[in-house]
Formats: C-alpha cells, sequence, structure tokens
C-alpha cells in the first residue's frame, strides 16, 4: 500500500491538500483512504462520520474519534486489571464520566492506522492511504512516536523476565489473587505487535511525507527545522506544496507585494532543488515541488480540490539515495589491506541543516542515542556495527558520519 503523510506549518491548508492528494489518487484507479483528525467542511463530500464510509468512487474516508477511542481503551484496561483494581478497592469508572486526557489524539491516529494497515479495515484492500498529519513538531513527535513506545516497553517489561511464567499460578495460591504480570505482560505484547505494524508502515519505503507551506520567511524557518527532523528519524519527502500561490502580476499594490514576498521564497525553493554542488542528495533529496494556485476562497465543493491540481503520489523508486542512512567500508587507519577485520566501517545519516554545535551522540550498548537541536532518537546499531567500538565522527556537508573499529574480542579474525 502505497502511503503518503500530509503536515505542514499550522494554518497552511494541510487537510486540504491531503483531500485533493486522495481524489486525485482515486481518480488514477485506486482505491483510496482518507484519514482525518479534523471534520471536513460539509460541502467537500466527506462524510462527518468515524468510518472509513464512501466519499467517491474508489474514495472513503476515515476521521479519527480520539474521545471514543481512550474512553474504550481505558475500559479495556479496567476489566482486565479487575482483580488488582478490586484488591485495591478502588471503584469502577463509567463511560460517561471518562474525559480524554492530552496526547488521546496522537494515539487514536496511531490506533487507526494500525487499522488501516494490519488491522480490520486491510481487507478492504486500499491501494492508497493518505493521512493528514497535526502541524510539523507534531507530526515529527507522532511519527517517532512507535518506536519510541516500543523502546520503553523492551525496557520496562523485558521479554526474558516472562521466564518465570510458570511460577505465576503458584505466587496467585499464596497472595490469592491473580498475578498482575501475566495480564501486564500479554498487554505490553499486544500493544508491541500494533506499534510494530505501524512502525513498519511509516519506515516503509512505499510511505512519504508531503509538506505543506504557503510562501514566505515564517515557512521557510519553520521548514528548515523540520527537515533536520524528518532526517533524522529516516522519513522522506517527495512533494513540498506551495500552497495558495498568488498571481505574479497584478495591478493592486497590496497584492503585487505579497505576489513579490511569495516569489521571493518560491525562487530560494527551486534553487534548493537544483543545486550544482556534490551534497544535492542531502538537500531535499528527491523532493520536487508544486505550486497550487489560491483559489480566492477556501474550498467548498469537490470540485474546488480538483482545481488546485495537485498531483497524484506516484510509486517510489528504489534505490540507495532514499535510505535514512547507509554503511560504507572504512579502509583500515594504518594502512593495511584489511583483510584481519579491522578495517572498519563508517555509519553515514544525512543531516541537513544540522549544526556541529547542536549535535549529541552517545553509544549505548546496541544502541546509539541522537540528539540534533530539540529532536531525539535510539537508532539500534547493525550486527556488524555491534561487534566495533566507536572510533571518531564528524558533521561534513550535511552528513553525519560515525567511524567504527572492529573490537578484537568480539571480531572474529581471518585465518
Amino acid at each position: 500500500m502505497r502511503t503518503v503523510l500530509v503536515t505542514g506549518p499550522g494554518g497552511a491548508g494541510t487537510t486540504t491538500v491531503a483531500a485533493a492528494t486522495a481524489r486525485a489518487a482515486a481518480r488514477t484507479g485506486r482505491r483510496t483512504l482518507l484519514v482525518t483528525r479534523d471534520r471536513m467542511p460539509g460541502g467537500l463530500g466527506f462524510p462527518d462520520e468515524p468510518g472509513p464510509v464512501p466519499a467517491d468512487d474508489l474514495l472513503d474516508h476515515a476521521r479519527t474519534d480520539s474521545g471514543a477511542h481512550f474512553r474504550a481503551e481505558l475500559l479495556a484496561l479496567q476489566e482486565r486489571a479487575s482483580a488488582v483494581f478490586d484488591l485495591l478497592g478502588a471503584g469502577r469508572m463509567d463511560a460517561e464520566e471518562l474525559t480524554e486526557l492530552p496526547g488521546s489524539p496522537e494515539l487514536a491516529l496511531l490506533h487507526t492506522l494500525h487499522r488501516a494497515a494490519a488491522g480490520d479495515w486491510s481487507q478492504a484492500g486500499y491501494d492508497t492511504l493518505v493521512v493528514a498529519l497535526p502541524p510539523l513538531p507534531e507530526a515529527i513527535a507522532l511519527l517517532a512516536l512507535p518506536a519510541q513506545l516500543r523502546r520503553y516497553l523492551r525496557r520496562l517489561l523485558p521479554p526474558e523476565r516472562q521466564a518465570a511464567r510458570a511460577l505465576r499460578p503458584v505466587l496467585a495460591q499464596l497472595a490469592g489473587v491473580p498475578m498482575p504480570a501475566q495480564w501486564l505482560y500479554a498487554a505490553a505484547a499486544r500493544k508491541d505487535a500494533e506499534l510494530a505494524e505501524v512502525e513498519a508502515l511509516i519506515e516503509d519505503r512505499s510511505t512519504t511525507l508531503r509538506l505543506v507551506a504557503e510562501p514566505g520567511p515564517a515557512a521557510e524557518d519553520a521548514l528548515r527545522g523540520a527537515r533536520t527532523g524528518f532526517a533524522l528519524h529516516g522519513l522522506r519527502t517527495d512533494l513540498l506544496v506551495a500552497n495558495r500561490v498568488l498571481p505574479r502580476h497584478s495591478a493592486d499594490p497590496w497584492f503585487a507585494g505579497l505576489a513579490a514576498q511569495q516569489e521571493k521564497t518560491l525562487t530560494r525553493w527551486y534553487e534548493d532543488r537544483a543545486p550544482d554542488d556534490a551534497v544535492a542528495r542531502t538537500t531535499v533529496p528527491g523532493e520536487a515541488l508544486y505550486e497550487a494556485p489560491h483559489l480566492g476562497h477556501d474550498p467548498r465543493e469537490p470540485g474546488d480540490l480538483d482545481l488546485l491540481g495537485i498531483p497524484a503520489p506516484d510509486d517510489r523508486p528504489a534505490g540507495r539515495a532514499d535510505d535514512p542512512w547507509w554503511t560504507e567500508r572504512a579502509a583500515p587507519p594504518d594502512g593495511s589491506d584489511g583483510s584481519d577485520g579491522a578495517e572498519g566501517f563508517v555509519w553515514c545519516l544525512p543531516l541537513p541543516g544540522a549544526v556541529k554545535s547542536g549535535l549529541r551522540l552517545v553509544r549505548r550498548g546496541d544502541e546509539i542515542l541522537l540528539a540534533v537541536g530539540p529532536f531525539r532518537r535510539s537508532v539500534r546499531l547493525d550486527s556488524a556495527l555491534r561487534r566495533c567500538s566507536v572510533s571518531g565522527a564528524a558533521l561534513r556537508d550535511g552528513v553525519l558520519r560515525v567511524r567504527f573499529t572492529p573490537d578484537p574480542s568480539l571480531w572474529p579474525r581471518t585465518p
């Protein structure tokens, strides 16, 4: 399934462009599902129901209901932990008295992605999934959330601790109540499986980001910071939609001034996509730019979405240039031929916009902990790199390069 995640600075028309993208995909003959968090304007033809419900030929729409999802999850947890709550004398809560907490919309959207990718909606046979994400900072945090939650679960509830599972019935008889560890580990395993499927959807090679921004200084600053976060998490962008572009020539001096400001920003964006230096692939690799015209009003009917001319997502080509990171062989520092396994490796991660002063790198066991400005990520190393020690790191031309040297005590030597 081809997945397109749409985000941008707040107020740039992300949901509108996501709807236009979904309609364009459906017109190419692909069965498409549009997922949004917000209610769509009534005239655009998208029913205001959790869904998925038909919106057009080959196009369905699903709106996340964070309140209903929060209540269902909390009531289910209350039911599974009923023995523990009864032991503590805790009172049961009814659905009517539950009010969703901050963070519920993000968890509800992840649950919707799971249902679309590998849950009960996957039987519908969708070819394209278009998701309208929250604004840029929240979108980056949301897309990184599945991997972070899975890491927390592994640290807090390691699967190895279930080795004493056979003793739980005995302990339960001694205590007089079912041991909470059994349902706790079962719930953790179930959530880990769901998060793994969402993480696989986000990291799939057929998943790309589509950025939406109104040309201007504020959008430039927002996109510049977001690109570093996207690159850190291995997220690829295929299109930047310059939304609400005014006509180039106008007799009205007020509109002419706004159009001139947009033109300056658009010129810089085009230059970023056609540089003549050797590091072109590290700036905005594979990303195209499309100008969506200003209609003079907000879209009010399905035809207005089509007037934007948003291109349908095409198939993603394979190739190393789209990989979030890669590993290269490094020449041995002593000039030998490397036949004894001491050749080493260089782990490369493109980080456009990153600066050395805002970069932090820590090796912890089998993981690399990266911090780039406000963004954080933990990356599990490949098996070969786990048997190496970090011997150096450098940030050059928008690419972080970490040198690994084989550890003699862990690396097998050639006779």
